[in-house]
């Protein structure tokens, strides 16, 4: 009588919507520099579709999976580790709406007040999660951010050029609020207990995302209006990027996985609203300096594409479940 040893199967986590959502803030980036003249149009509607197609692949993939999991759905959104990047998908599904306005505006406000709605929701639902288990302190990380604090303050951007302003100030203030009280609360961890393992590391990098995403989000709101609280942001965005300089040496013995695309989006966010202060300063040669952010950006996530195809390839890059 043969017998079968039951081998993990690999499968579609959570964190790996880092990818669409990386690709959505490259998108996002290059929207801006059409915007203000310095890239052609086309290149951020191709990664807006290139994105969309990325995002479906991995829902689709995702939620035939989940329920075939040990606990199901209410196993995936109370995990520890993994819970909070479930909000990425509602949260990419927004900035896909932001890169369908320009073509076709009342589609784009519909998609976007659906995904906007889900991600409140699931951003309370989580939230509600926490206090009602309870969080080990030594588990928290950076992705604790996404739901309420990414949610809101990408739902800023998002309904700023749908024209629905009194309801970006909401979202601002859902972001910034949770950001203060969620953030503090990461941050404290980060200093006071051991670091995090090494394959929640690049988490690190979703620091530097919120004063960005906050400085765009305000931007967004007052119309490129530079004042002191947008400088306030902009210095705030300044110390993150030089504290990410300093984990550098960190990030630089991690071994290559689905967790290092935590780096990209903030990283795209950084780039954007760098962008937005090129051309506030015009600077000498500010186009010079405008494209070589974006080139940059652009080299980063091509160098992470690249590196998880071959993954893929070899058959190392999905994890394994049990």
């Amino acid at each position: 009588m043969n017998t079968r040893t039951a081998q993990p199967q690999v499968g579609i986590t959570p964190n790996m919507f880092g990818i669409s959502f990386a690709l959505a803030g490259l998108a996002t980036c290059w929207r801006y520099a059409a915007i203000v003249g310095v890239a052609p149009a086309l290149v951020a509607d191709v990664l807006f579709i290139v994105t969309a197609v990325v995002w479906l692949v991995l829902v689709v993939g995702y939620v035939s999976q989940v329920p075939r999991r040990p606990g199901g759905w209410r196993g995936e959104l109370a995990d520890p580790v993994l819970a909070p990047f479930v909000s990425l998908i509602p949260i990419v599904g927004m900035l896909l709406a932001t890169g369908l306005m320009p073509h076709a505006l009342a589609a784009g406000r519909w998609v976007f007040a659906v995904f906007a709605a889900a991600a409140t929701i699931l951003a309370g639902w989580i939230t509600g999660q926490w206090i009602v288990e309870g969080l080990d302190l030594d588990r928290l990380h950076s992705g604790y951010i996404l739901p309420a604090v990414a949610g809101g303050l990408i739902g800023a951007i998002g309904a700023a050029p749908a024209g629905w302003i009194a309801i970006a100030h909401a979202f601002m203030g859902l972001g910034v609020v949770s950001w203060l009280l969620i953030g503090s609360v990461i941050m404290a961890r980060l200093l006071f207990r051991p670091r995090l393992p090494g394959p929640m590391t690049p988490t690190l990098a979703i620091e530097v995302a919120p004063p960005a995403l906050a400085g765009l989000g305000y931007l967004a709101i007052t119309h490129g209006r530079v004042d002191a609280f947008a400088l306030a942001l902009g210095g705030f965005t300044a110390l993150a990027v030089l504290v990410q300089l300093r984990l550098i040496p960190v990030y630089r013995r991690l071994a290559f996985g689905p967790a290092f695309w935590s780096f990209a989006f903030p990283y795209a966010a950084v780039a954007t609203f760098a962008l937005h202060w090129i051309n506030y300063g015009r600077p000498v040669g500010y186009a010079v300096w405008a494209w070589v952010v974006l080139l940059a950006i652009t080299a980063f996530i091509a160098v992470l594409v690249a590196k998880t195809t071959a993954d893929l390839a070899r058959r190392t890059f999905l994890p394994r479940l049990q």
